[in-house]
């Protein structure tokens, strides 16, 4: 039977155990009377699965109440699909995340379900771009993976799973980041990279770099997921007191003001080196491509659902 076109598919990806969270957005969803059917993932693959679910049962408002890296999952099942399908589904978010940057770029915030859920019943729908990494992997097999947030490659790529796994124990985002930073310590500091950005070659070591289609966990401030472009952001090697610096001006929205941060603005990135950096998508880690790689943009592919 055919799925009415005003029901909302809601996937729920639970932060832990408790039914609280899934209680109180049902609450919220019945006293605005909106239709709605509600499958909860286990993992990322389950998110996966249900998604694709959710597209082919025909659903046309797709919620996820996850954070980012549910977020990728959607998204990447909705380029599975054939164009005609995907334009005509509405995606949209409830943040419940461990990290939720794309969510908060457009003013959703984790504690205001109520108001999330009045922006999302408004059905405002906005195209927005999908940046892709695209590279080989160790079976030799060309892959390519959507985000509609960031790739970092090197140092930042390290401490973000840090900060996943620690926030995981921790509960707090602060805390999280101040124990991944302290962490940070231990681990390699500079990668040698060989990278391609519009006509400039960057062969050097680099500490970290962050290719954003948004605002890349204030890396990319400046990224708007919209515009056909990627904000790139390259890291030079410095001393330790200048990474903590860096650090603060991060977590206080100032990333671009240090010296050695070197903004970009461009449409792709060539990375034909980086040895033994780590690469993470959307704040997830990913197994570091085989050889060189390259990072793109396709604009406006997904129809999102964002506040009036």
């Amino acid at each position: 039977m055919a799925v009415e076109e005003t029901r909302w598919g809601i996937l729920y990806c639970p932060k832990g155990r408790s039914s609280k969270q899934r209680e109180k957005i049902q609450a919220v969803l019945d006293e605005r009377h909106v239709q709605y059917d509600f499958v909860q993932s286990e993992t990322s693959d389950s998110v996966e699965r249900l998604m694709l679910m959710l597209i082919h049962n025909g659903y046309k408002t797709i919620i996820v109440m996850g954070g980012d890296s549910a977020l990728n999952d959607a998204v990447n099942c909705l380029m599975q699909v054939e164009k005609q399908v995907r334009d005509t589904i509405a995606l949209g978010v409830i943040p419940n995340g461990v990290m939720n940057d794309f969510a908060r770029y457009w003013d959703f915030k984790e504690g205001n379900m109520e108001q999330t859920v009045d922006w999302l019943i408004k059905r405002r729908v906005r195209p927005v771009d999908l940046g892709c990494i695209r590279y080989t992997n160790k079976k030799g097999e060309k892959c390519n993976r959507y985000f509609l947030n960031c790739v970092n490659v090197g140092l930042i790529a390290d401490v973000m799973n840090m900060r996943r796994q620690t926030r995981s124990m921790l509960g707090s985002r602060t805390l999280s980041f101040i124990v991944s930073v302290f962490l940070m310590i231990f681990h390699r500091m500079d990668y040698k990279m060989n990278v391609k950005i519009n006509s400039d070659v960057i062969n050097r070591k680099v500490m970290t770099m962050c290719v954003g289609s948004g605002p890349g966990y204030g890396q990319t401030p400046n990224a708007v997921p919209y515009n056909g472009l990627l904000d790139v952001s390259v890291v030079y090697h410095t001393g330790l007191l200048q990474v903590f610096a860096g650090l603060w001006l991060l977590l206080t929205g100032r990333f671009l003001n240090h010296r050695s941060v070197h903004p970009y603005r461009t449409r792709e990135v060539r990375i034909e080196e980086a040895k033994h950096a780590l690469v993470s998508i959307d704040g997830r880690l990913m197994g570091t491509p085989v050889g060189a790689y390259y990072i793109d943009v396709e604009q406006e592919v997904i129809q999102f659902l964002i506040p009036d």
